[in-house]
């Protein structure tokens, strides 16, 4: 599982549908494909797309596939995101380094480059 993978996978409305409904419990593919108006194809990509990230995990049960969440996945991302949020706070660096300053205004991007034109 690479964040990528899983910010990738998240970024789609189908694929948040699809975890949605895993929420309630776990579901065959056939049930899950049912619930969208996309082709089953389409379905069966974006499963595949969420297992590639790890947020959801298969198991056969005779003809069908059923699919869960794997919520250590969600685990990791929400650790990473308070990480994140809790890296900038009371850290000035943000403000002078990625949004500019005062010194900064009326110069350039806000980042330290110079307009060229």
């Amino acid at each position: 599982m690479s964040l990528s993978d899983v910010f990738k996978a998240l970024s789609d409305p189908s694929r948040r549908q699809i975890l949605r409904m895993l929420t309630q419990g776990d579901l065959p593919a056939g049930e899950i494909a049912a619930a969208f108006t996309i082709s089953k194809p389409s379905v069966s990509h974006h499963l595949a797309v969420l297992k590639q990230a790890g947020l959801v995990e298969d198991r056969r049960s005779g003809q069908q596939v059923i699919y869960s969440l794997n919520t250590t996945v969600f685990d990791e991302v929400v650790g990473w995101v308070m990480d994140f949020a809790q890296s900038g706070r009371g850290d000035d660096r943000v403000g002078r380094q990625g949004r500019g300053t005062s010194e900064q205004a009326g110069r350039g991007d806000g980042f330290g480059a110079e307009r060229r034109g």
